[in-house]
């Protein structure tokens, strides 16, 4: 079965210090959902554009890159038999009514480091 990379794009992440457990609970019955259908393989939820560092060449700043409107508010990969059925689970995501915009590409490859005891 294919993997899809589904990289969460949003003025920032859910997971902003003024977030309520109402606020992430919708996002965690969906992420809920997924897992027990045995449809996600791994997911991220990254920290607030705040507290990202960009670089690009010799430059560092602080927060994400100056040009973006939106950033990277998390990525999770999915198993789906072709693309189309990838799209159909994508558009269940809650962030989308949210103002999100989600991007779905095939993995490529990948690498996890194996959990040690």
């Amino acid at each position: 079965m294919a993997q899809y990379a589904v990289l969460i794009c949003g003025s920032d992440s859910a997971h902003a210090p003024d977030a309520t457990e109402e606020d992430l609970a919708v996002h965690t019955r969906h992420h809920d959902e997924l897992v027990n259908s045995g449809i996600m393989v791994t997911a991220w939820a990254l920290t607030p554009k705040d507290m990202a560092t960009s670089v690009h060449e010799d430059l560092v700043t602080d927060g994400p890159f100056i040009d973006s409107k939106e950033v990277v508010a998390g990525f999770y990969v999915i198993e789906a038999p072709d693309l189309d059925a990838a799209l159909a689970i994508v558009k269940r995501n809650p962030a989308l009514p949210m103002g999100a915009r989600l991007e779905v590409r095939p993995v490529h490859s990948g690498y996890m480091r194996p959990v040690h005891p």
